[in-house]
Parts: C-alpha cells; structure tokens; sequence
C-alpha cells in the first residue's frame, strides 16, 4: 500500500496539465480498442474482404493529413483542449456513421473512413501538441509509461467485454442480427467521448507561439526523423486490422475469441510499460524501441510461416507487449527531436507535428497499398502471411535511424555546454 499511495503522489507532483491529459486519456482509453479492433471485425463480417478492411484504413489515414493542415489553421482561433475535445467526439460520429450503413459499399466505407480520419486528425494533432507543450524531455517516459499503462490495461478489459457482449447479444437484446450489438456498442462509446471532452476542457492550455506551421525546407536531421516516421506508418496500418482480419480468417470468425486473445498477457504488459516508464531514461529509449520492433517481426514472421490459431496466438502475444513499447519508446524520440529543431529554426512547434504526418502517411500509403495489391492479385491470405511479414521486419531499420539522430543532437548538446 504504501508503494501504490507513493505512485499516487508522483502522479499528483505533475503539472497540473500533464495531470488532466492523462486522466483524459484514462476515460478515453476506452474508446480506442472498440475503434481499433471491433470497427475492422464490424466490415470483416459484412463484406468477407480483407481488402476493404485496408481500404477504409487507408481512408482513414487520407483523412490524417487533411486534418492535421485544418487543425494548424484552427489553432490560431481556438485552444487546443477544444480542438481535442471535438476529435473524440467526432471517432463516436464516424462509428455510428459505419455501422448504420445498410451495405457496405466501397463510397460507404471510403466516407466513414475519412471521418474517422478527421477525428483522428484532431486528436492526434492536438494530443502531440498539448503534451509537447506540457512535458519536456526528463517526465516523457512517465507521462508515455502512464499513458500506455493505461491503453494496454484497457485492452484487457474492453476486448473481453466487447467481445461477449457480442458474442451473447442475441440472448441479450432479442435479435440475431449482430449488428444491433455493434449499434450498442457504439452508443456507449458516444457517452465515453463526451465525458473525456469534458475533463480535457479543464485544462489550461495555450496556443501556438507563431501562426506560420507550412513549411518545406528544414534542417538534415529533420528529414531523417520524416524517414523514422515513414518506416513507423508502414506498419500502423497492420497493428490496428491484422488481429481483426486474422481472427476473421483463421479462428472463423468469433468475436468473443477476438477479445479473449486479445486480453492474453495484456495484464502482466500493462504492469510492464508502467515500470518502463517509471524507471527508464532517456537513455534507454532506443534500446526499448528496438526489442519492440524485434518481437514484432517475430510474431509476424512465426504466422506468416505458420498460419495456425496456435501461430495467431503468438503474434497477438507478441504485438501485446510490442505496441506499447513502441508507442513508449518513439514519442519521446519525436517530440525530443521537435524541442531541438523548433529551437534550432525558431518556428512554431506545431509546424513539426504537422509535417511529421505527412512522413508517417507515405509510409502507411506503402504498406496498405503493398496489401491491398498482394490480396487482390493473389489473395487475401497471401497478404497477410507475407506483407505483414515483410513490412515487419523492414522496420527494423528504424533502430540505426533513431539512434543515428539521437547521438546527432546529443553531440551538439554536448559540445555547447
């Protein structure tokens, strides 16, 4: 006990900034795994097409950097917390939107997509933003440890619950039609968005130091973090649909096995990010980063020469602790490389944010693109065992990336003291 009530205290030392953003992403953790997984499970069996679960990805994603640019202009007019707080509640429009479709068209899915794109786009634009300018580099690992303590614990509770919500729905609501499920299921994420609204409204946050944020010329270093986020969005894509997808194709379709594989070991890799968080340096973010991608490409190189329920197991296993050390390593690496150059160029934070998705959507135009033409040139099995694969451990180039710039800035750090 005095150990939890001694964590409690450090969380009440943050700012009290840094104090409301990860209360907000507490509620809104919620939100996100009914986004990420049962959204794709939701046109997986509708249509039986693993191509048009990538394609609304990749509509998704088209709709990030429209929104981000929108975003850099609203900044000058609003406050980041209300553009943020506008992004969650527009995820609960666009799932409503997907699953009150009659038939899922190919326009259907291409517009729930990209207002699911644009929700995204406010929240991530904001969320980068509003971090950035309350944390600095020594409190990022606990901010990030927290934040993904968080997301990964939620992954234990939401999967299992969504799943046999769904899985018991007919006795539950009176029907078969296990699409009144998904319509429940998006009601309660509906009240879920306004409540986290309404806690990130309690912050005190400001706006951008300078309007200007559309650039295209910057220092070397910043291109090679645009070639870290392009090896980054290569893989986004296949972390939110390949559980759906192999699920939908490999365990025949059962929801209620979605969420209990997806609670596998999710427990014990909650704990673990928190403890990362809480005890690791800025040091040891790329050696963090790099187990996360190396366990990944395991994962997805054991199913894709497998391709078993017993090989899928594995990989969600796998991408259950991969994900959140990804996300725990790589933001820190991101917004540390945004203090520095922000500063180097004297420009508005904001404009680096903005350009860095255009360099995570090239690299996620690739691997949905590479997917989408393996699984309609060949099939859709074919894309998952070997695009997957191929993509995964690709991005394993991206540890020599991330180090190379970190010990670039280091250096200059170093020799200005």
């Amino acid at each position: 006990m005095k150990k939890f009530f001694h964590e409690i205290e450090v969380f009440r030392q943050q700012p009290h900034n840094t104090r409301i953003l990860l209360l907000t992403t507490l509620l809104y953790s919620f939100v996100l795994p009914v986004i990420n997984i049962f959204v794709a499970a939701y046109i997986m069996r509708n249509s039986q097409d693993v191509s048009k679960v990538v394609l609304y990805q990749l509509t998704v994603y088209s709709g990030i950097p429209l929104t981000f640019l929108a975003n850099g202009f609203l900044l000058g007019r609003f406050k980041g917390s209300h553009l943020y707080a506008f992004g969650m509640l527009l995820s609960g429009v666009s799932m409503f939107m997907m699953t009150s479709i009659k038939s899922l068209e190919l326009s259907g899915i291409a517009v729930a997509g990209l207002v699911m794109g644009m929700s995204f786009g406010f929240y991530w634009a904001n969320r980068d933003y509003l971090v950035l300018k309350c944390t600095d580099d020594q409190n990022r690992n606990y901010y990030y440890g927290i934040e993904t303590f968080f997301n990964t614990l939620c992954n234990v509770v939401v999967p299992g619950c969504v799943g046999w919500f769904i899985a018991v729905s007919p006795q539950l609501l009176g029907t078969d039609n296990i699409n009144a499920a998904y319509r429940a299921v998006t009601g309660a994420v509906v009240v879920l968005t306004v409540l986290a609204s309404c806690i990130v409204l309690r912050g005190d946050f400001g706006r951008p130091r300078q309007p200007s944020f559309v650039f295209f010329r910057f220092q070397k270093i910043w291109y090679e973090m645009l070639v870290l986020g392009s090896l980054k969005g290569m893989v986004q894509g296949f972390l939110v649909t390949a559980p759906a997808m192999l699920i939908m194709q490999v365990m025949g379709g059962k929801e209620g096995a979605l969420g209990t594989v997806q609670s596998i070991g999710a427990m014990v890799s909650a704990v673990l990010m928190y403890v990362i968080g809480r005890k690791t340096r800025p040091e040891h973010r790329v050696r963090v980063f790099g187990l996360a991608l190396c366990l990944f490409a395991f994962g997805a190189v054991v199913n894709g020469a497998v391709y078993t329920s017993a090989s899928v197991v594995i990989f969600m296993a796998c991408l259950l602790f991969a994900q959140p050390m990804l996300d725990i390593s790589y933001f820190p690496i991101q917004l540390k490389v945004i203090d520095y150059v922000s500063a180097r160029e004297n420009r508005n934070e904001y404009s680096y944010i903005f350009n860095h998705e255009f360099g995570l959507y090239l690299g996620r135009l690739f691997g949905c693109g590479l997917f989408i033409w393996v699984a309609k040139g060949i099939s859709g099995e074919a894309a998952l065992r070997v695009v997957l694969p191929f993509v995964a451990v690709f991005q394993i180039v991206s540890v020599f990336v991330a180090r190379h710039i970190l010990r670039q800035i280091d250096g200059e750090m170093n020799a200005q003291r």
